[in-house]
């Protein structure tokens, strides 16, 4: 388990307001008993601050056809739909909805090269609404596995999302398993599959990236 690099700052920024916080209520408040249920909270909030930006360490479950779950989180999602923004065409649609608590690095779901990336700003609706793939801040990016089978997946901003990271590069290689960004405090990843992938996930079901096989390749 590690802290990801684009915790640093933010975690040192909660740290020194907390700090300031804990100095101000211990000069101002009188009541013992509010103090201590007010620094209950300050160091209740910069240990989930450290905790949203961990890094588990996990061992690949790595396969040929496997196409790994790229987020932790719950299945929101698993429908046909028409992909508008790359394939043009229609495509298997599984959705992850990651909440607060959940680790928010994402990897890749299969090994390949990257064909594609755009960054697209938006809204900030529910990332669990099915139009926040298209309205919300956004991030997408192909990978090609072998000529003519490619996986979109499309990184989405929630509510309390206000940055989506990636570090996925045109003419990138791609490796299963490998981190390729972050989403900041609540967020969602869809995965555009083709219509032969053989889905592997339920509604509901909690899914760990890295490790989870959403669907196979045919």
């Amino acid at each position: 388990m590690r802290i990801h690099k684009e915790g640093y700052k933010v975690i040192l920024l909660t740290f020194t307001v907390l700090v300031l916080l804990t100095a101000a209520v211990a000069f101002l408040i009188p009541l013992a008993a509010l103090r201590y249920v007010l620094y209950f909270g300050f160091l209740a909030h910069l240990t989930w601050t450290m905790r949203f930006f961990r890094v588990p360490k996990r061992k690949v479950n790595l396969g040929e056809n496997h196409i790994l779950a790229s987020a932790d989180g719950e299945v929101v999602a698993i429908e046909e739909v028409y992909e508008y923004e790359y394939f043009k065409d229609k495509r298997l649609l599984v959705s992850v909805f990651m909440s607060p608590f959940n680790v928010h690095v994402n990897w890749f779901p299969c090994d390949g090269k990257v064909i594609y990336t755009q960054y697209h700003p938006g809204k900030y609706l529910i990332a669990k609404h099915p139009k926040s793939s298209l309205h919300n801040e956004r991030n997408s990016i192909v990978v090609e596995k072998s000529p003519g089978i490619a996986v979109l997946v499309r990184q989405i901003a929630g509510i309390m999302a206000r940055r989506i990271v990636s570090y996925a590069l045109v003419g990138n290689k791609a490796r299963q398993g490998e981190e390729f960004g972050i989403i900041r405090f609540g967020s969602r990843v869809d995965l555009f599959l083709p219509l032969d992938a053989k889905i592997n996930v339920k509604m509901g079901q909690q899914v760990r990236a890295q490790k989870t096989v959403v669907a196979y390749f045919r």
